[in-house]
Parts: structure tokens; C-alpha cells; sequence
């Protein structure tokens, strides 16, 4: 017998708080629609009239099969629940449910409402009575609920009971400064149960504040609360929210909850997740956390020999998941630590079967170590090295020679009169018996200067004949560089990440003296794999 687990994203409201984010009303419909592919029961896109792209998306909200919510507080003292303009706009929102936050730690109400405390509890009831009315599903989020509990847990419980009675569907419990502990979140929602307010009724929303609000989450699900609100990656407000990336695995695949609760989310959904997360800090213009728990770049990656060995036999020793099932992959990196065994593993995973012993073997070995020597990182830059094992066993890609590029960069004033910078690059290519040559700038629509390596970039993209259709879809999406050497033998190493519209991610390395030819160095290996993996033909 299961239960049912319900999950309640607030990525649009919550996360929306988070310092530097700012959504567009197209991105929350983007990541509305994320939300509900995954198996999201509940979206929360906002607070209408707060701002005007919340109210903005609800004018428009795409349809869903999860239930939208709109987010608010309870009515102001002084006025009625049918004249409170702030709770008129968001019922105006016309979604099926709504979310109303509700003070119930008395020092909030005296302090910050600056109210009496049964005052506050008939607001709490009115507004939740007035959602009701209206044919709403009414969510009542109780604010600094485990703080107010610690301090007065009489009248806690006694704001809970008003919303319960008042028809609220769900009763939330907010540990909305973030710092009460697991076990303590565990037995004051147990303490909630035992007062009358059925599990199925109740809620938990976790702050990371302590870096446990995943671990709060879960203890509230133990102790018997059926829905969880997060966010996606854990944005919000200071340290953020519960990570729904991180506790939907979790809640599926893991003991206890495996097996006794049911969610919304389908083994297609669960797959889905890495590329959902990638695709939220794509939005975002941030860089993916390469050791996200579940969902990260490097979440199974095996360096050491001993652990890579192991995998080869039996990829449980040293993972506690298949990476299938969240749509991640295995990692075996290269390095100078590695031996044979993490060679082999990655020379599998690339479909190449070497058998155990083979020469070829040592000297990719003696390669990756010197290269490594002289300032090379293929313990990142798994795309290059494939590059370069393959150079080694005689399957070496040749799609296209580089004859010869150059770059300028050019100081000059523009028509405002302001200095700016412009650069410009001519590469030639030799594909065939076909020689291509391509200028660029790296000036962009806005009138802005994106540097040499842009302009390199679009310059090789610009005419690769046969292969510029396979080439369409890929975009650099970080660019990171580093001087490993000092003084007059400075060597500078470049890594370049790239992804393309398959929601594939690679890195490549370049490393010389001079940076442009150490972009160039990666670029090309991003590119050439690119085209490998698409099987193009040379």
C-alpha cells in the first residue's frame, strides 16, 4: 500500500528571490512547462500584482496538467476578506489554487503585523474562507511556523486549526528562517499530526539556511507530512530552498521512501532531470554545479584507478544509483593518477574494447601523463582526451585541416565617439581538396565586443562546407583559463564548455603560451568531437 506524495514546486516565486535572478514572463512559461513535464503536482508561478511579469504570466499561463497556483498573504487588518485589494488581485488570477502565507509565530504578529494575536487568527480564517467561496483549492503556508512553535506552541497550533477549519486543503509548515534541524522539524510535524491536522493534509517548505533543508524535508515525510515544496536547484531567498533536484530522486529511488510513496513523477520524468536542471541554469546563464548531488557533471565520475576497476566489474561498488535513471552518465576521467583499468572503463565508454595488456594502452597512458606535464587537464576535459586516445589507436577524426588563422584586435572610437574594441579573425580550412576562407568580428547585435575567441569561433563556423549543418546547433557555454606555469615559461591552459540543442555537454582543453592559441587549441577539439559524435563523415 502507497501513499501519495504530492510536490509542490515554487521555483517561479520562491526562487525568484533568489539575489541575481530575475525571470522574463517567456522564461517562467519555459520553466513552467519543465515543471510539468517532469511530474510536478503543483506550480506556484508567482504573486500576482506583486510585479508585472508575475501578473503578466498569469494573463497568459500555459496550460498544464499540474495544478497552478497563485501565491499571496491573508488579508490586511482592518478590512474584510472581500475588500482586500491585495487578495482581490490574486484571486483575479483565476488559477485553481492558491497559496496564502499567514503569520503564526507570535513575535511576528506583535512585531511585524503590529496586531493583536487572536486578530491574526481571524485574518488567517476569513482569507482561507473567502479562497473556499470562490471554488479555489486554498493552501495556507504557515509562516516562521517551527520558530513560533519553539516560542508559544499553543497558539502555533492554534493558527493551524483556523485554516484547517476555514477549508484549507493543505496546511504548510514554513520553516521560513531556515534553521531548525531535521530532527526537530521531524517531531514538531509529528506534534501537528497528533493535534488533529491529518498527514494528508499536511505540508513542509524548508530553507537551507543550515544546508540540512533537504534532510528537513525528508524528516517531515517521515513523520508523516504529504507534500514538499522546493525549487529547482535550490533557488530562493539567501541560501536557498529545498532542492526538488535533489529530493525527487531520493523520494523515488531510495529506502524508505521507495516502494511506500507514489509521486507524480514517471521513470520518463526522473530521466529527464538532469537535462531539466542543466536547462533552468542555461536560463539562468549560470554554470551547472559539477557535484550536484544526483544531476552533476562529475556526480559519477570515478577518478582513482582502485574505484575505476571496480566499476569495470560491477558499476554498484562505487555507485549508489544507475545514472541512467536521473538521465546522467558515467565518468571515468583521465589523469595523471590513472591507471589501465579507468583507461579501459573510458576507452568502453567511448565503444572502443581494448583488450587488457595491449601496448596501445601504455602509450596513451605515457601521452595523457605528459601532456598533463606540460600543463594539459584531461581530468575535465574528457571530449579531448577522447580526442586523443583515438589519435593513438589510428581512429583519429579528419574532417578538416586549420592551414593557417589570424586574429586582430583594433582600438578605435565609434560613431558616439567612445573607444571600443573590435576583433577580427580569418581562418582558412582545407576540407578535401577544398581550401575555405572566413572572416569574422566579434561584435554582436547589440554593438558589443565579444573578444578574439568569439570572433574565432563564428570565423570557423562561418564556411566548414559539409560539415557547417552538423555544427548549427552547438554554443560555447563557459570558458575558463588558467596560467600553470610561472614566470617566463607561463603556459596558459583554456578549457571551453560546450553544449548543443541534444542537451549534450563536452569540454575540451587547449594549453600554449599564447591564449588565443590555446582557445583555438580547445575550440578545435570541441568542434571535432562535436562532428564525431555525430558520426559526420570525413
Amino acid at each position: 500500500m502507497t501513499d501519495r506524495l504530492y510536490l509542490y514546486d515554487t521555483t517561479l516565486r520562491d526562487g525568484q528571490q533568489t539575489q541575481g535572478v530575475q525571470f522574463s514572463t517567456a522564461e517562467k512559461r519555459a520553466i513552467a512547462l519543465m515543471l510539468d513535464g517532469l511530474g510536478i503536482d503543483y506550480i506556484e508561478g508567482g504573486w500576482p500584482g506583486a510585479n508585472p511579469t508575475d501578473s503578466a504570466f498569469f494573463e497568459d499561463a500555459p496550460r498544464t496538467r499540474a495544478t497552478m497556483a497563485a501565491f499571496g498573504m491573508t488579508k490586511r487588518a482592518g478590512r474584510s476578506a472581500a475588500n482586500d485589494d491585495v487578495l482581490a488581485a490574486v484571486l483575479n488570477a483565476g488559477t485553481p489554487a492558491v497559496c496564502l502565507v499567514g503569520k503564526t509565530h507570535d513575535y511576528h504578529v506583535r512585531t511585524a503585523l503590529r496586531i493583536g494575536l487572536d486578530e491574526n487568527i481571524e485574518n488567517i480564517a476569513a482569507s482561507i474562507a473567502h479562497v473556499v467561496a470562490s471554488g479555489r483549492e486554498a493552501i495556507f503556508d504557515a509562516e516562521h511556523y517551527f520558530d513560533g512553535h519553539a516560542a508559544d506552541p499553543d497558539y502555533a497550533r492554534a493558527c493551524l486549526q483556523a485554516a484547517a477549519e476555514a477549508g484549507a486543503r493543505w496546511i504548510v509548515l514554513c520553516d521560513t528562517n531556515g534553521g531548525t534541524l531535521p530532527g526537530r522539524i521531524g517531531e514538531i510535524v509529528a506534534d501537528a499530526v497528533a493535534c488533529g491536522i491529518p498527514g494528508a493534509r499536511l505540508g513542509i517548505h524548508t530553507h537551507d539556511d543550515t544546508g540540512m533543508a533537504v534532510a528537513g524535508a525528508l524528516a517531515a515525510v517521515e513523520a508523516g507530512a504529504r507534500q514538499v515544496q522546493g525549487t529547482l536547484n535550490g533557488l530562493g531567498e539567501r541560501c536557498g530552498n529545498a532542492n526538488l533536484v535533489s529530493l525527487i530522486p531520493t523520494l523515488a529511488l531510495k529506502p524508505p521512501y521507495a516502494g511506500q510513496l507514489e509521486t507524480g513523477v514517471s521513470a520518463e520524468g526522473l530521466a529527464s532531470l538532469t537535462r531539466v536542471s542543466r536547462r533552468l541554469d542555461e536560463i539562468l546563464n549560470r554554470v551547472p554545479r559539477n557535484n550536484a548531488a544526483y544531476v552533476g557533471a562529475s556526480a559519477f565520475a570515478h577518478k582513482a584507478g582502485l574505484h575505476a576497476s571496480a566499476i569495470a566489474r560491477d558499476p554498484a561498488t562505487y555507485e549508489h544509483i544507475d545514472p541512467g535513471l536521473v538521465g546522467n552518465t558515467r565518468v571515468v576521467p583521465m589523469s595523471n593518477q590513472a591507471g589501465q583499468s579507468n583507461l579501459r572503463a573510458r576507452l568502453a565508454d567511448m565503444g572502443i574494447e581494448v583488450a587488457p595488456g595491449d601496448p596501445r594502452l601504455g602509450r596513451i597512458l605515457d601521452e595523457v601523463k605528459a601532456r598533463e606535464d606540460r600543463g594539459y587537464s584531461y581530468d575535465t576535459a574528457q571530449a579531448s582526451f577522447e580526442l586523443v586516445a583515438r589519435e593513438a589507436l589510428g581512429q583519429g577524426p579528419r574532417f578538416f585541416e586549420v592551414k593557417r588563422y589570424r586574429v586582430t584586435v583594433e582600438r578605435r572610437k565609434n560613431k558616439r565617439n567612445r573607444s571600443v574594441s573590435l576583433s577580427e579573425a580569418v581562418v582558412v580550412v582545407k576540407i578535401g581538396d577544398q581550401k575555405f576562407l572566413s572572416v569574422s568580428e566579434s561584435m554582436d547585435a547589440q554593438g558589443s565586443d565579444r573578444g578574439p575567441v568569439n570572433a574565432l569561433a563564428k570565423a570557423l563556423a562561418k564556411d566548414l562546407g559539409p560539415y557547417g549543418a552538423a555544427i548549427a546547433d552547438m554554443r560555447l557555454v563557459d570558458f575558463k583559463v588558467r596560467i600553470t606555469q610561472g614566470g617566463t615559461e607561463a603556459q596558459t591552459r583554456v578549457i571551453i564548455d560546450s553544449e548543443d540543442g541534444q542537451g549534450r555537454r563536452w569540454s575540451t582543453v587547449g594549453v600554449s603560451a599564447n591564449i588565443v592559441d590555446a582557445s583555438f587549441e580547445a575550440l578545435l577539439d570541441a568542434v571535432n568531437w562535436k562532428l564525431l559524435r555525430d558520426a559526420a563523415a570525413p
